[in-house]
């Protein structure tokens, strides 16, 4: 149950009300930007509310217990502030949204009726809806570790402890052609095997996407020609001749920790686990039970 200012309680026990809803958006970047239902500006807590954004949001539910409410909120991509690119991107997922219920007679009379983050985003017909799940759902985040065989570190990060500045796992190149969505041809990493950067990192130093980055799903080379995989095919819009720079990749399998890394010592999972086939297997002939290393 929302509690109200008291001004704003007693505007709402009155015969007329002026109400309308903003809404506060604050990206992980740092970006606020702030928007309503209303026909006009409004500029409340310092912070300017534009009209032009067509917002308007389904009804909203706040139930007992630790389930995840959602609102969803529906708006038009406009191409001076929500840019369709940028949704794609990924600039405004986990982004926090405050939802302000407001007298537009007097915009200081306001209420927070919730705080609620950005989950998922679908586009079409130059609108977005996006839904917006209350705090609850972080409930569902996983805090610690899960027990599994493959290494649950980013390469390169403290955990790892991998230098990805050293010569031979690192490079950079152009974009030679653009033969698909999600797929480039490039030059500048013919001297890498094929695979050496697979589900490694590509960050773009020039072009629409300069200091994005994204994780590769492929690194294939056939001859003279590369070509990189990415995960997300609509991300990003590169262009012939931008220029970007790449870091190798890990599967986060302990083979490949230590044949291709050098680094088995800070392996970050348990490559020794055995699955259910083994601890559910029988006793047979000419089986291992000796309690030794599943892997070397």
């Amino acid at each position: 149950m929302s509690v109200y200012p008291e001004a704003m309680a007693e505007h709402l026990a009155g015969t007329v009300t002026t109400l309308c809803h903003c809404w506060r958006l604050m990206r992980k970047d740092g970006l606020a930007a702030g928007y309503t239902d209303h026909d006009r500006q409004l500029e409340i807590d310092g912070v300017v509310f534009e009209p032009e954004s067509g917002f308007s949001a389904s009804e909203a539910r706040d139930t007992l217990g630790l389930a995840t409410d959602t609102v969803d909120v529906e708006g038009a991509l406009s191409s001076l502030d929500i840019r369709e690119e940028d949704i794609a991107a990924g600039h405004y997922d986990g982004a926090m949204v405050e939802t302000l219920l407001v007298n537009w007679m007097q915009p200081s009379q306001f209420a927070r009726l919730r705080t609620a983050t950005i989950g998922k985003i679908t586009r079409s017909d130059q609108r977005f809806v996006a839904e917006l799940e209350s705090l609850a759902h972080s409930l569902d985040i996983v805090r610690g570790r899960h027990v599994r065989r493959g290494c649950d570190a980013e390469l390169g990060d403290q955990r790892c402890g991998f230098l990805l500045s050293q010569a031979g796992f690192y490079g950079a190149g152009t974009v030679a052609s653009v033969p698909g969505a999600g797929v480039i041809a490039v030059s500048g990493l013919g001297g890498f095997d094929s695979g050496w950067f697979s589900h490694g990192v590509l960050t773009w130093q020039s072009g629409p996407d300069a200091g994005r980055q994204v994780r590769i799903v492929s690194h294939q080379r056939k001859g003279a020609e590369v070509t990189i995989s990415f995960w997300q095919e609509n991300a990003l819009d590169p262009q012939t001749g931008d220029a970007f720079t790449v870091v190798a990749g890990c599967d986060k399998i302990f083979a490949t920790c230590k044949a291709k890394f050098a680094n088995a010592a800070n392996f970050r999972g348990f490559p020794h686990l055995p699955g259910n086939d083994a601890g559910y297997a029988y006793v047979t002939d000419g089986g291992r039970f000796d309690g030794g290393a599943l892997v070397s």
